[in-house]
């Protein structure tokens, strides 16, 4: 199933380095054009001063600016298409990369690993090598926050249904995905400090000032001219005009720490600002199928007839123009009109108006991001299936073929499992290395895939709605001086307090109380698993003790047996990690101590 999807990206990557090459070829053109005209413009200007022809002299001068800025503004463009091009190829690359299990180029989600949180540790949802590193797409801060949310809890049974809806659309539109990933890549790997000093801007409280002051601002540029006209022909105006000019100055200088305040949190904002006005545009413009995405959509559209995209296209130009104000031609623009004060006044108008709105837009694109990172799994591995969630009142979880993501196809293997709307507690024994671990990492991360909305490695899938909570990597703390065997019970006490608060919660433990003697491991395991019969919990417990297995006697309706087992060909072992039923007999702890020169029997001697 891979193929097609190979060769699809290998097709899109080589599209664009072709547009790369094309738009470069015309940025190379309009550079040599750039060139032509300067030095056309010197010539003819010469020539018009040499002749005397200063009426030419100026329209020449007049026609190179304008020629000059058209070419100026074409180049711009091109270069534009090309650092979209780029960021597409890189989006492609990447698909690729991720299919073979290489680095992917956005975050791996470090900074929410959690050894207190009910799962994401022993799971692998976060860091180096985890599910977070392997399906995020979110180039932005809130993208990230808002997947890693979606991965950290599972979502409520209609929320899960119109995401697996919404996963499927933007799985299948993978011009729209890819375009929308390429639009915001931008902002991929950077610190996110602008985003998070527009929003600081936007909660700031601006004072309102007083009306004969808006008044005077918004007429100040017609006043100001007719008086420098009047005074042409009426010298005794000279001195109104002077008069505007000092209190043009005194009003600029009251305001200038203002103006500058704001232009250092915004200022750099208004190239970005376009980059989220064509990711808000891509997002409005689409026709979406789904519930979820057409609401999003919904959200993402302005007040009246005016999109919200076009309006922050306006935020961004009126922070470009607040920027050019402070250059050397905006003084004189200051003197003149009030420009910064004008472009100010206008910004916070404009704040008053939208800044609810932007921060909802900025809320659906992290919304959408998130989408588009569960949907690469959609679109990368096909054979997924989408998982069934149950609402009987029981636990449910019925799997065919599930394997662990995280493990390459080639090297992984698949198993069964049936949990039918039942109340049991399962108990699987084996060697070491036969699959244990795995088999309870693959459950439990298939089933947070599952309940985000995400598809799942499996044929198929049917689960209820419930949290995970694992015990496997159970550490020593020497800066909380916290021993293992404390750090268990911990974890345990952690267990029993969810399952008091917490609805439905499916256990994941893995070899319980490792850190005390073989005797009270057995009586305390035994007595853990009691307790948990008595509050009618549900789950898993992998352990290398086969007298735990023996309480399936005690409690046939409640306690099954499973294991995983070791076939011995010769002194070799071979491993074939499937789940059967029963207990395990074949143990390999001496074999594998003998590979490394080590001969238990010789103890005794």
């Amino acid at each position: 199933m891979l193929k097609p999807v190979r060769a699809y990206y290998h097709e899109k990557q080589h599209e664009c380095d072709a547009e790369i090459k094309r738009f470069e070829r015309q940025i190379n053109i309009y550079s040599f054009l750039r060139l032509f005209v300067l030095i056309a413009g010197i010539f003819l200007f010469y020539l018009s001063i040499s002749y005397n022809l200063i009426w030419l002299s100026f329209l020449f001068v007049f026609l190179f600016i304008l020629g000059f800025a058209w070419l100026v503004a074409k180049q711009v463009r091109f270069q534009k298409q090309v650092d979209y091009f780029r960021n597409l190829s890189m989006v492609h690359s990447n698909e690729l990369n991720s299919l073979d299990r290489k680095q992917n180029i956005y975050s791996e989600g470090s900074a929410f690993s959690d050894d207190l949180h009910p799962y994401s540790s022993d799971l692998d949802i976060f860091g180096k090598g985890s599910l977070f590193g392997m399906i995020n797409r979110s180039a932005t801060n809130g993208g990230i926050v808002k997947l890693a949310d979606w991965l950290k809890e599972p979502a409520n049974i209609t929320v899960i249904r119109e995401r697996q809806s919404a996963v499927v659309e933007l799985g299948a539109n993978l011009i729209w995905k890819h375009h929308f990933q390429a639009v915001l890549l931008f902002a991929n790997k950077a610190a996110d400090d602008q985003s998070a000093e527009l929003f600081k801007f936007l909660i700031t409280k601006f004072v309102k000032p007083v009306t004969w002051l808006e008044v005077y601002v918004r007429w100040i540029p017609l006043i100001f001219l007719i008086t420098a006209i009047g005074s042409w022909f009426i010298p005794s105006l000279l001195s109104l005009l002077s008069v505007l000019i000092i209190f043009n100055l005194i009003l600029m200088q009251q305001y200038h720490s203002r103006i500058l305040k704001t232009d250092s949190m915004i200022g750099k904002m208004s190239r970005i600002l376009n980059h989220f006005s064509e990711a808000i545009s891509a997002v409005i413009d689409q026709n979406w199928k789904s519930p979820m995405c057409r609401e999003l959509a919904e959200d993402l559209k302005g007040k009246g007839n005016k999109k919200l995209s076009e309006q922050i296209k306006r935020f961004s130009l009126l922070i470009s123009h607040l920027t050019f104000g402070l250059t050397a031609v905006g003084g004189i623009l200051n003197v003149v009109m009030l420009w910064n004060i004008r472009q100010l006044f206008a910004i916070e108008n404009w704040k008053n108006e939208n800044n609810e709105g932007l921060k909802k837009a900025f809320d659906v694109l992290a919304s959408f991001e998130a989408i588009v990172s569960l949907s690469s799994l959609n679109t990368n591995y096909p054979e997924w299936c989408f998982a069934e969630i149950n609402e009987q009142e029981n636990y449910t979880l019925k799997v065919k073929s599930i394997g662990h993501p995280l493990i390459p196809t080639q090297q992984r293997v698949d198993n069964d499992y049936l949990l039918d709307n039942q109340l049991k507690i399962d108990i699987i024994t084996g060697s070491n290395m036969a699959g244990k671990s795995t088999f309870l990492r693959t459950l439990g991360i298939n089933t947070v895939l599952a309940l985000s909305g995400a598809p799942s490695c499996a044929l198929s899938m049917e689960v209820s709605r419930m949290l995970i909570f694992t015990y496997m990597r159970i550490r020593d703390s020497l800066n909380e001086s916290t021993s293992t065997f404390k750090a268990e019970l911990d974890r345990l006490q952690a267990l029993i307090k969810m399952l008091d608060n917490s609805g439905k919660v499916y256990f994941l433990i893995d070899e319980m109380l490792r850190g005390t003697n073989s005797v009270d491991k057995y009586l305390g395991s035994k007595a853990v698993i009691e307790k948990l019969i008595s509050r009618n919990a549900v789950g898993i417990v992998a352990t290398h003790d086969l007298q735990i297995a023996g309480l399936e006697q005690k409690y046939p309706d409640y306690i099954r047996n499973y294991y995983f087992d070791i076939q011995m060909e010769g002194n070799e072992m071979r491993f074939d990690y499937k789940l059967k039923e029963g207990e395990c007999k074949t143990f390999n702890a001496s074999l594998l101590l003998q590979r490394i020169g080590i001969y238990p029997g010789d103890m005794h001697s």
